[in-house]
């Protein structure tokens, strides 16, 4: 898939300092956004609102000089000074003859992107979570980059949280944690460059130039998707033979998930809720039941929402359907700031009631459906992301989004769990010790329930991220996880319980 670079020839900000610790001011060009970063703002509406979080709740107890907010404030505007990708903003293109461009802005302004809010004191990860949740109900402004940071003050045990909020057209999981991470440091000691130079950006070109690059853009459109439409008959052809010549049950898929009361039209009120397991603790049921760490993180979810289910009397004879991304990003590609994902359809197995049975399950199901994706390409779906009509687009996700139709069809999936690795060693924020990491993946129409999840040390912090009309406490999954994660430990005989009979005792 290749991105387009508009040359507009136009001064912008680099993200390197010279020797005086101070931002140097080059020239960068002016960059179209790709099809599947562009599908992101056209998946948008009043509703389904496409921004992700990033959230890291942090230890001010030992903060050199103690907690200061003057002194985080001065931070978040040194670090964002010095990485372009908090500075681009949209450009959108007249009459959506094309994808949208990432400008460097001219207005700039650091006070209109951080914000200060102090919860009830000794707030819990609830509180935290409920407060989160009525951020993520707000769409981000489209007329300046589109990012918030929040410094959320007064949490327990003299923490605070800082959470990024940043739109899925601008990031996904991998590069969103890597950008959240150019904010924090390696120790605890921190010191703040003052920042003298700042960037200066260009005007935004007028509509002429913009729709004279579009139309010039678009000319190779027609030999572009009948190419396409080769590489996608070729891919099927290759998962048609595969499916042939496996015998095993027909897997998961799109469109073919059972209704929960999670899987109707969304409204536009969100709730948040965390949980905590220890990543050894996952790491010893994989490795006495032969699975890898993310067969054990589908199996928690399929755990915890059958628990969910089963108290809220809606658990459905067929397994729920989980829509699983991945990230296809190259190393060639690891410093760019924006979406390089694909997806997989994965079983969580909600119907089997033994949870080494459930886990058995899950991972033979996966490594079909990761042969499937690989047999029919990585790249697949960007690059029709890419030939999409703008307008099209848009209008259809509109028309489902404001038919109802999410309460008569049957769901594409029941809802999505994306697991992102993060470091092994600790990081600090303006001298605070960062003490768990959680991201945060958007509410879909008719899939009302997001699970995020991101390793940190030997941390895995779970985000639930659910729509508040459709699931009414969003509280009652925290603590499911670990139950869920308990039960597979007993069950895999990796600490003491009693395990009822017929248990199956490994996963195969």
């Amino acid at each position: 898939m290749r991105r387009s670079i508009v040359r507009f020839n136009m001064p912008s900000f680099a993200a390197n300092q010279d020797e005086n610790n101070q931002p140097n001011i080059g020239k960068r060009l002016m960059e179209r956004l790709s099809g599947l970063d562009a599908s992101f703002l056209y998946l948008e509406t009043n509703t389904m609102l496409m921004h992700v979080a990033f959230i890291a709740v942090c230890d001010a107890k030992d903060m050199p000089g103690g907690y200061s907010f003057r002194r985080i404030y001065d931070l978040i505007d040194s670090r964002t000074q010095i990485e372009p990708a908090f500075r681009r903003r949209l450009v959108e293109i007249p009459f959506n003859l094309h994808h949208p461009l990432w400008a460097d802005d001219p207005e700039f302004n650091i006070t209109d992107h951080v914000h200060q809010f102090t919860l009830p004191e000794n707030a819990t990860r609830r509180d935290l979570g409920r407060k989160i949740g009525r951020i993520m109900s707000r769409p981000l402004d489209r007329t300046r980059p589109l990012w918030e940071l929040w410094v959320l003050e007064g949490l327990e045990e003299g923490q605070f949280a800082l959470m990024m909020k940043i739109h899925h057209s601008a990031v996904d999981g991998v590069s969103g944690t890597d950008l959240m991470g150019t904010l924090f440091d390696k120790n605890a000691v921190t010191s703040i460059t003052p920042v003298n130079l700042r960037a200066k950006g260009e005007p935004i070109p007028e509509r002429k130039a913009l729709l004279s690059k579009a139309l010039r853009s678009r000319l190779g459109g027609p030999r572009r998707l009948l190419k396409l439409c080769g590489e996608t008959l070729e891919g099927g052809a290759a998962l048609v033979k595969r499916r042939i010549k496996d015998v095993a049950p027909e897997r998961s898929g799109p469109m073919n998930a059972p209704r929960t009361h999670f899987n109707r039209t969304i409204g536009s009120n969100r709730d948040v809720a965390f949980a905590e397991v220890s990543l050894a603790d996952i790491k010893a049921v994989k490795n006495a039941t032969g699975s890898t760490v993310n067969d054990v993180v589908l199996g928690i979810c399929g755990g915890a929402l059958r628990q969910y289910l089963l108290a809220n009397d809606d658990l459905p004879e067929k397994s729920l359907v989980s829509m699983v991304p991945i990230s296809v990003r190259k190393d060639s590609k690891k410093t760019e700031t924006n979406n390089q994902v694909s997806g997989m359809w994965a079983t969580l197995a909600t119907h089997v009631a033994d949870p080494l049975e459930r886990l058995a399950l899950i991972q033979k199901e996966t490594k079909g459906a990761k042969e499937a994706h690989d047999a029919v390409g990585a790249d697949l779906l960007q690059n029709w992301a890419e030939v999409n009509a703008p307008a099209a687009f848009n209008l259809a996700v509109r028309m489902y989004s404001s038919s109802g139709l999410a309460d008569v069809l049957a769901p594409v999936h029941n809802t999505i769990i994306s697991n992102v690795p993060g470091p092994r060693e600790a990081l600090y924020f303006g001298g605070a010790k960062i003490n768990t990491l959680y991201p945060l993946g958007p509410v879909m129409e008719a899939v009302g329930l997001n699970i995020s999840l991101a390793s940190y040390q030997d941390c895995v912090g779970f985000a639930f991220h659910v729509d508040s009309d459709l699931v009414k406490d969003a509280g009652q999954l925290t603590g499911l996880v670990k139950e869920a994660l308990h039960e597979l430990q007993v069950a895999a005989g990796v600490v003491p319980g009693i395990v009822s009979k017929g248990k199956v005792s490994r996963a195969s």
